[in-house]
Parts: structure tokens; sequence; C-alpha cells
């Protein structure tokens, strides 16, 4: 045959039966077909509806969470997850470095992770960078379990005596202060800290070491909304007082400090929001010097606090 008859696949079949033919048996024409219709977003797992994965929190109509949880949290660093494990934070797994040059403080963790019962893993070094997102861990890591915030309603069940007593945070972004607050809180007689579950520090294991231990008994509320917070507050009985540099009462003597009461401290920069102000009763300030402009949340909060236990105390 002339032209192309050498390509391949160009030379002509002849005779009365067709032989056997490649295919693709019958997958292609298969695949074609009809799959039916789409499902429901509720019904794919993979769908941010599937009603098979609702998160764990569930909002409640009286303005919180109920037990919700931060995301974990990973300490990295050697001072860093001994101070961790010093201030008895909440961990679940301790990685080491597979081959780590052993000092003191590496001793010190495994010791202390050992007595409290946490799983120690030795781990690649490329792992711990991964579990670290890349932080300076120098072979050493704690694994942090989400918190598991209590609900506002949960603070007036507190087994701790004495008429309730809550600190609620407005704009607060710094874990330290809020630290600082539980500390507070559980060295004046407090019932517990409520924190807004958006724009706010959350329990972290910086926020748990500055609370020196005051994280293990004494609760932290998120609310999904404060000011409906709040406001749920007022209607079970209890007065809302906010601490502002122009409050029109003084600390000193403050009438309201021997009944039920909540004391919402704002951002050091901003203050209290337009709408938690209008909710409180009273806005409260605490007198200082014209050299001193203002007290960060955390100084703010433990005067506060303190005046209130005096006052109180007298009242006894």
């Amino acid at each position: 045959m002339a032209g192309n008859s050498q390509r391949r696949g160009a030379v002509r079949r002849t005779g009365s039966k067709k032989g056997a033919q490649v295919g693709s048996g019958g997958q292609r024409r298969r695949g074609l077909e009809g799959k039916g219709p789409t499902p429901k977003a509720a019904d794919r797992p993979n769908h941010k509806a599937y009603a098979g994965g609702k998160s764990a929190t569930r909002p409640t109509a009286r303005g919180g969470q109920r037990r919700s949880k931060a995301s974990s949290e990973v300490v990295a660093g050697r001072n860093s997850v001994v101070e961790a494990l010093r201030a008895d934070v909440p961990a679940s797994t301790m990685y080491v470095a597979g081959r780590i040059e052993s000092d003191d403080r590496v001793k010190e963790a495994l010791t202390i992770a050992a007595e409290r019962g946490i799983a120690i893993l030795e781990t690649p070094r490329g792992e711990l960078d991964r579990l670290t997102d890349g932080a300076v861990h120098q072979g050493l890591a704690l694994q942090v379990p989400p918190y598991e915030y209590a609900h506002p309603a949960d603070l007036l069940d507190s087994e701790i005596p004495g008429q309730p007593l809550i600190v609620a945070l407005d704009g607060i972004t710094d874990p330290r202060n809020l630290g600082a607050i539980v500390r507070s809180v559980g060295a004046f007689g407090g019932h517990g800290v409520l924190v807004p579950a958006r724009r706010s520090a959350g329990m972290t294991a910086s926020a748990w070491k500055t609370s020196a231990g005051a994280a293990a008994r004494i609760p932290v509320a998120q609310a999904t909304n404060l000011t409906r917070a709040l406001e749920d507050y007022r209607k079970a009985g209890l007065f809302v007082v906010g601490l502002d540099m122009d409050g029109d009462v003084a600390l000193p003597g403050l009438e309201l400090a021997s009944g039920p009461l909540v004391v919402v401290v704002g951002s050091e920069g901003k203050g209290l929001s337009r709408l938690v102000a209008q909710t409180c009763d009273q806005i409260v300030s605490i007198p200082m010097s014209a050299a001193t402009e203002s007290l960060n949340a955390g100084m703010a909060a433990a005067v506060t606090l303190y005046e209130v236990a005096r006052l109180r105390a007298q009242e006894r």
C-alpha cells in the first residue's frame, strides 16, 4: 500500500467478520450517565452545613455558650514548657525531640510530666517544626487541650460563699491581663470571670500561668453577646457597674458593693463600649493622682475587687 500505509492505524482491515476491538469496556458511556439529583447541603459530609458536623458549642437564649471550647494550643521552647508545667497548666502531651541534648530544664520537664501522668512522645524535629508552626521549640513542646468555658449562668451557681461577685471583660485582648484578673477574683472572693466569645483574650497557657493557679478554681464563662449576658444578670437581680475614669461615682464607699455585683472592666485604650456602658447601672471611677493617666485592666480590677471586699467586710 502506498502513501501512509506504513503508519500504525492507517491500515484498513478486511474480512467478513470484525475482530476484537480495543475499547473502554463501557466505562466512558457509563461515565456520561447521570448520577441523580445533587444531595442537599445538610446531607453532604464535606459541606459546612452537614447535619453530622455541627459545632460542639450550643448557643443559648441567655447570651452565652454552653461549655464552648477554644482551639488547642502548643507551648514551645524549654523555658516556656517548664514554666507551664510548674504552673500546673493542663496538658495532654509533651513532645520531646529525638536525641535531644538534655539540660536541667529538660530533666525537670520530664520529671513533672511523668509525675502528672502527661503522655511523653519522642518526636522527629521535622514533626516538631510542624506542630509548633516553625517556632523555636528547642526540642520541647507541650500540647495544651482546649479550655472548657462555663456558661454565664453557671457563675451564679458557684459554691463560693457570699453575694455573687463577677468580673466581666469588655475588649480585653491581652491574655496576661485576663490571667491577672482571674487571680484577683480568686484572691478577693469573686465567683467568676465573663469574657466575650469574639475580640477578647481567651484562657490560653499564658493566661493560665499568669493566674498563678487561680484558674483551676475560678471559672471563666464565655458569652456570645456580652451586652445581652449583662442584661440577663440584671434580670437575675445583680447590679452592673462599669469602670471608667470619667465615672459619675467614685469607688470608695460604693453603695452597690454590698449587693450581688458585676464589675465590667474595659480596655485601657478605648474603655467601655457604648452598648456595654448603657447597660451598666453605674459608671465608677477610681480616684488617682494627676500624674497617673490610667491603670491597666488587671490593676483596675484588683483595686476595685479589694475595695468591694473591704466594704463587704465592714457590713458583716
